[in-house]
């Protein structure tokens, strides 16, 4: 009698690799988790979520492919924790300002600020393109592999997120 796959041991990713990953990514994982939620304690929690996800499910990560699969994990928290009914609202955090700041460092602090908020005041699917292209750096084919939409849609959120940007931007002047 042959022997299901079911009792088979489970697969284990190896230690080694995990811990490259880890020290190569995270970061990027808890700066993308950040920019989505607007908190670090959230952010944090969602970056240990996708290294649990790495750890436990041991996926088939291409060469070269590893930092695509992880944010993917990343932003799909995100978008979870965001949609959730208990997240009603953007918190920012309270920045710390130095002893003594100059008066050009408050105020590259406060449009920073100010840009931040408007990204998160963004429809989601808005703002994850934004935060991917923009924060991170990644073109719109990688964009397009992560999110699983063509490139056309990414171009365009790309495009309808910047003109949403500036008319809150804008209005905040007014």
């Amino acid at each position: 009698m042959s022997e299901s796959p079911r009792s088979a041991p489970p697969k284990r990713m190896d230690d080694a690799v995990f811990e490259l990953l880890y020290q190569k990514y995270a970061t990027d994982v808890l700066r993308v988790s950040y920019f989505y939620l607007g908190d670090r304690q959230k952010a944090e929690d969602v970056t240990q979520d996708v290294f649990v996800k790495l750890l436990t499910s041991c996926p088939e990560l291409e060469e070269g492919k590893e930092k695509a699969w992880l944010l993917k994990v990343a932003v799909n928290r995100c978008r979870d924790l965001w949609r959730a009914s208990w997240v009603k609202r953007v918190v920012l955090g309270s920045p710390q300002l130095e002893l003594i700041p100059d008066e050009r460092a408050v105020d590259e602090r406060l449009e920073k600020q100010e840009l931040l908020k408007a990204v998160h005041s963004l429809p989601a699917q808005f703002r994850e393109v934004i935060l991917l292209h923009y924060y991170q750096g990644y073109g719109i084919a990688e964009i397009s592999g992560m999110l699983d939409l063509p490139e056309g849609t990414i171009s365009s959120r790309l495009s309808r997120g910047r003109k949403k940007l500036e008319e809150i931007l804008k209005d905040g002047d007014a």
